[in-house]
């Protein structure tokens, strides 16, 4: 379950990159759920490594939206 929740973190993690490019950041809309569902994922397993991963995307995702106020 850990190598599930880092694969999604990477995908969440290359749509937080592409959304810190100014004027695509509603792709962070996407990514912070995307890394919420790793996160559930990676709570099934006993290593922590895929669970911190994907705290760290959504902390860089949500730092991101908020430079922009919230707004796409």
């Amino acid at each position: 379950m850990n190598v599930i929740s880092i694969i999604i973190g990477v995908v969440a993690l290359v749509l937080a990159l592409v959304g810190f490019i100014p004027g695509l950041g509603i792709v962070n809309y996407l990514a912070i759920p995307t890394a919420l569902v790793g996160l559930i994922v990676g709570l099934f397993d006993t290593r922590k490594s895929g669970r911190n991963f994907n705290v760290i995307v959504m902390i860089f995702s949500a730092f991101r939206l908020s430079l922009g106020g919230f707004i796409l």
